[in-house]
């Protein structure tokens, strides 16, 4: 049987001549590239504004789909940097449904097998369960208020590699990242953590006596954490007084 579950979104609407520019030099991915792309508002430094999901309905028709909290601050930035350019940037209202398997609607790769995200399903979805967020930990995908926030580079979520672009023209934060794809590297990377129990959101990570990260989602058994990247694969760990080892 599919299975469908709720997922709060906001919704903002680019229409216009200019609509494709517009989001080509200011979102980090290249929208044109295909009809569905992941990509990032980005601070002139590199830091996370908001994650978007960013659907071409058409030709000049494009609908960005964040984080609920989110949809206002980018109905806003968009606004600001709009300047001149031919294209009208509104809310709009829907609800969204993430379904396992494969079918019709806005591929997704958030939890590491076949789903997609569904507008105005026409059943009634499922609340988020504890199955389909351990899917999300095992497949090392950030969510906003957790692994992603102001102070996050999206390297060190995984970012770079599912929503950034290093080939397609400048949009703001563009050189920090190039910079630290090119010639650097970060401190600290999402990790999936097997739990002798339980953990909770900021719950250190030790190794070796050391606080080496801390936990930012977790399920019975299983936690996603930023952990330094010398900790090897298969350590042996501590997270809240419990052993716990990293995958």
């Amino acid at each position: 049987m599919t299975r469908a579950y709720i997922r709060p979104r906001g919704y903002v609407r680019v229409q216009g001549p200019d609509a494709a520019d517009l989001l080509q030099r200011l979102v980090s991915n290249d929208v044109l590239a295909a009809d569905a792309c992941e990509a990032l508002l980005l601070t002139p430094k590199g830091r996370v504004i908001a994650p978007l999901l960013v659907w071409r309905r058409g030709e000049d028709d494009f609908l960005l789909l964040t984080e609920p909290e989110l949809g206002p601050v980018v109905l806003e930035y968009l606004r600001r940097m709009r300047i001149a350019s031919r294209c009208e940037i509104e809310p709009e209202e829907h609800t969204s449904a993430v379904v396992l398997g494969e079918g019709e609607g806005i591929p997704t790769r958030d939890y590491g097998a076949p789903a997609y995200e569904l507008l105005d399903p026409p059943f009634e979805p499922q609340p988020i369960d504890e199955g389909l967020e351990r899917l999300r930990i095992l497949a090392r995908t950030p969510r906003w208020g957790r692994e992603i926030d102001e102070g996050i580079l999206p390297a060190e979520a995984g970012l770079d590699e599912r929503a950034v672009s290093f080939s397609k023209g400048c949009y703001p934060g563009q050189e920090p990242l190039a910079r630290l794809h090119n010639r650097g590297h970060v401190n600290r990377t999402l990790r999936v953590v097997e739990l002798d129990g339980d953990a909770h959101q900021a719950d250190e990570v030790r190794y070796e006596g050391n606080v080496v990260g801390r936990v930012t989602s977790a399920v019975p058994g299983l936690a996603l954490a930023y952990v330094r990247v010398e900790v090897p694969d298969g350590a042996e760990l501590e997270v809240g007084g419990r052993p716990a080892r990293l995958q």
